[in-house]
């Protein structure tokens, strides 16, 4: 009996000293679920703000960034544009030079085009046939606000007409282009020198020449 009751009183405090590890296991799991559920709170709030701030930032550098390409393409393009065309009017003078033939470069300001035309007939005159060499179009970036010939020809809603031939050009003057922003560009045929310029501004021609007939 003494036995069996020192049995009994063993096991009554073997579990009583298991509950209240339990119990201390149990306490110490709760307080580490509570302290890891606040971590990864506290965690998940700064990852979240950081995301955002980062996200705003990445937006305004790429809204900036496109603001920047179109203003470059919209530059580029006006500049593409009337290099295109400064150049149809040197390929003009070089082509007439080096082969003796004469050319013509057609200016259409209604139209807002250019064509570049190996003349084919004996006369120059505006009607005058021709195989089709270059033909472009302006556009809203670049477009013809008026031409005006060195002998004070001027025209601002008509076609214009500049030949070339081994000699030079027929006449000089300037074609003035605008940009989007209507800024104005000067393209400069000079007679004399058969050079084809383009400079900034509506710039002032020399003073005009007498209309002499070159022998092309």
């Amino acid at each position: 009996m003494v036995k069996w009751a020192l049995r009994m009183t063993y096991s009554a405090q073997m579990h009583t000293e298991l509950d209240a590890r339990y119990r201390i296991l149990d306490t110490r799991r709760t307080k580490d679920q509570h302290r890891a559920s606040s971590i990864e709170h506290r965690v998940r709030g700064f990852t979240s703000a950081e995301l955002l701030v980062v996200i705003v930032v990445v937006s305004l550098f790429a809204l900036l960034a496109q603001i920047h390409l179109f203003g470059l393409l919209r530059k580029n393009t006006f500049k593409a544009q009337i290099q295109e065309f400064v150049s149809t009017m040197q390929m003009a003078a070089r082509a007439a030079a080096e082969t003796g033939r004469i050319y013509e470069v057609i200016i259409d300001i209604a139209e807002q085009s250019y064509t570049l035309k190996h003349v084919t007939g004996s006369e120059l005159s505006q009607d005058t046939p021709g195989e089709i060499v270059v033909k472009n179009d302006f556009s809203d970036n670049c477009r013809v606000v008026h031409v005006l010939f060195d002998d004070w020809d001027f025209t601002n809603d008509s076609k214009a007409w500049f030949w070339v031939g081994h000699s030079g050009w027929a006449y000089g003057g300037k074609i003035v282009l605008a940009d989007e922003k209507e800024q104005p560009y000067s393209v400069v045929v000079n007679r004399l020198n058969r050079m084809v310029t383009l400079e900034e501004g509506d710039v002032e021609l020399l003073e005009p020449k007498r209309k002499d007939e070159l022998p092309f």
